[in-house]
């Protein structure tokens, strides 16, 4: 018999081995490499030679090498990969944007009692120009602390804008790459081998673009390439080709960013509802709802303060006996038209009373009726259009629109009511002499009075005061069972106006009952029937008179923020100033904590499927310990069989050279 086939079995077998043990160095030296797949060698038998004693064995052959790879668990892991770098990017920039509402003497609502508080003094000495001047010092604060809000958000809307730009460069760094992995892999598709490292390199890839946003990848059987798809169904990378990511500007606003995806047919915006995970997708969310709903609540309020104490002011008397001016300056309602408009519209906005404008922004199209005045408005982002007249969104939301030119269909415009308000919050009053603290209204009892009524407070609440009225008299009468007291007021023209008072009520605004004179009247005590109070215009006594001042310090306890229109045409209580600022306290912190449990909760899945993946793809040195003996084994036996074949063959030489 021939030594040639023990030579080929064992030359065959050392091969193999010898293979085995390369592919199983190679999982050792990569056993903590990020994504490397666990490699192993095929090995089959083939078909054995026939002979007249049978079939005999040609040995083994080294078939190829492939990976433990599952797509199913690559593609879990990605998904929850990108969930958690969402989640935790969101927690990240929530927790940036919480630092702009701290509690207690930091917080803005601090800051507005600490401003009313100061009215204590001036209510006491009206004129004292000391007490004067804290007041205005107060004011000064308070805008300071509304005006760093408000560039504490533009800041971070600029860090939003940067980290939207360094990511996007990271997406198409990696996508680049993803294409290029493809070419490679394509240029071995008719080896009938796979290249486990190229494929390694290409999962490797496509999972590190994960963590900017959530991918869906097609295979194509053909080549061996993938399609790698974003945001439902826009093409990143297809074959060897990478489209190009873009930030580009908000189409109304451009200090905001959006994304846009180029390719040869051009640059298209990408909706941002349909992206899903990854860090792209949560700083986009985080500028479109988080941080504009944080600067439409501090504008809310800031509007909302500042109409509200300017109205005051100006229903008061100052130390020169003239009407209070403006306290506080605040940008108007911001109004900007899109990129794309085609008409030569200009459209402008005022507010015409702060209690009613939301913490909203609105989106504005033509009334497709042409009618004037008219528009289609809707809450941005994804409410439905309203058609509304401008006395309408005068009513509900407390704006007035005004525009000039012509808007063409199709044409749009941004309305932002409070967006800019936080930001330009200023003190305008210089001169303390300046604060109205005098009522222009005042009240005297009549000597011949039974009761114990005394007159408390008596200031103007509203634009409804008319001095021409005055002077004029509250006459009590009668008692009602349910202890409210009837009372007549004689205005100067001789016309009157009848309601009721109980105790810690007001005389005078009761718009309810048929009662909205424009200023109320506080007692402390109780009058009788008969007894009567006097009231006439203040101009001649403003250096004692406090009674606008106590009309400031009610502003604490007067709910004037966020008030809403309601279907029967009244509108909603509101909340103060210090509740509005706690409910905007709590609503991020909600936020906060929301996104604290949704980080950690992701993060655990993210790393559970990463662990069941690499549980099936990962290398497990035990494993590769005890193969490494086992084929190390198979190498020193087949290495035997050659040593054997040799000396059978010397032998055979010997015998043949005799």
């Amino acid at each position: 018999m021939s030594t040639s086939p023990l030579l080929s079995l064992g030359m065959r077998a050392m091969f193999a081995n010898q293979a085995a043990l390369q592919t199983i160095g190679q999982n050792i030296a990569n056993a903590n490499t990020p994504g490397y797949s666990r490699q192993d060698v095929v090995l089959t038998t083939p078909e054995g030679q026939f002979t007249g004693a049978g079939y005999f064995g040609k040995g083994v052959n080294v078939e190829t090498v492939t990976r433990s790879h599952n797509e199913f668990l690559t593609r879990e892991a990605a998904a929850a990969k990108s969930q958690a770098f969402m989640d935790t990017s969101m927690q990240s920039q929530l927790g940036q944007l919480e630092k702009l509402f701290p509690t207690g003497s930091d917080g803005l609502g601090q800051a507005t009692n600490d401003f009313l508080n100061a009215l204590v003094d001036v209510a006491s000495r009206p004129s004292d120009p000391s007490a004067r001047q804290v007041v205005l010092g107060k004011a000064n604060d308070l805008a300071a602390r509304f005006q760093s809000a408000g560039q504490q958000l533009a800041d971070l809307q600029s860090g939003v804008v940067s980290d939207l730009n360094a990511n996007v460069k990271q997406v198409n760094e990696l996508a680049k790459q993803i294409a290029a992995a493809n070419d490679q892999i394509a240029r071995t598709a008719g080896t009938s081998h796979t290249p486990n490292d190229l494929l390694d390199k290409r999962d490797q890839l496509v999972s590190q673009l994960s963590q900017y946003v959530q991918v869906t990848t097609v295979d194509n059987a053909r080549d061996g390439t993938v399609g790698v798809f974003i945001g439902g169904g826009q093409r990143l990378v297809l074959g060897g080709q990478a489209q190009e990511l873009k930030v580009t500007p908000d189409p109304y606003d451009g200090a905001r960013a959006q994304l846009s995806i180029s390719d040869a047919s051009g640059t298209r915006v990408l909706d941002d509802s349909t992206l899903t995970g990854g860090s792209l997708t949560a700083l986009l969310r985080y500028q479109n709802t988080h941080l504009q709903d944080a600067r439409n609540m501090l504008g809310q309020m800031a509007t909302a303060l500042a109409t509200r104490v300017n109205e005051q002011q100006k229903l008061g008397v100052d130390l020169k006996a003239q009407a209070g001016g403006p306290l506080f300056t605040i940008a108007n309602p911001t109004v900007l038209p899109a990129v794309t408009n085609r008409g030569d519209a200009r459209v402008t906005a005022s507010v015409s009373d702060g209690a009613l404008v939301p913490a909203l922004s609105f989106t504005i199209t033509p009334d497709p009726t042409g009618t004037p005045d008219s528009y289609q408005i809707a809450v941005r982002p994804g409410g439905q259009p309203t058609l509304m007249s401008n006395d309408q969104i005068k009513a509900a939301y407390g704006i007035s629109l005004s525009m000039t030119g012509t808007m063409q269909q199709g044409d749009s415009f941004l309305l932002e009511p409070v967006a800019g308000a936080a930001g330009s919050f200023k003190r305008a009053l210089d001169d303390p002499a300046g604060l109205a603290a005098a009522s222009p209204i005042v009240a005297t009892t009549s000597i011949d009075n039974k009761g114990t009524a005394t007159v408390d407070s008596l200031y103007a609440v509203n634009a409804k005061f008319d001095k021409s009225k005055q002077p004029a008299t509250v006459q009590f009468g009668t008692v009602n069972a349910d202890n409210s007291i009837n009372y007549t007021i004689t205005l100067s023209d001789n016309t009157s106006v009848s309601g009721t008072w109980k105790a810690g009520g007001a005389i005078g605004n009761d718009p309810a009952n048929g009662v909205d004179l424009g200023f109320e009247l506080r007692m402390n005590g109780v009058p009788r029937e008969g007894d009567k109070i006097a009231l006439d215009v203040s101009d001649k006594v403003v250096s004692t008179n406090n009674g606008n001042a106590k009309a400031f310090l009610a502003l604490q306890t007067t709910p004037f923020v966020g008030k809403q229109l309601q279907a029967d045409g009244t509108t909603s209580r509101g909340q103060t100033v210090t509740e509005a600022y706690a409910a905007a306290m709590a609503d991020i912190g909600s936020r906060v904590q929301g996104a604290d449990y949704l980080a950690q909760v992701s993060t655990s899945v993210a790393s559970d499927a990463e662990a069941t993946r690499s549980s099936q793809a990962g290398v497990n040195l035990d494993e590769e310990a005890a193969k490494l003996m086992q084929f190390q084994q198979g190498y020193q036996a087949a290495a035997k069989m050659l040593q054997a074949a040799q000396s059978l063959f010397d032998q055979l030489l010997s015998v043949v050279g005799r």
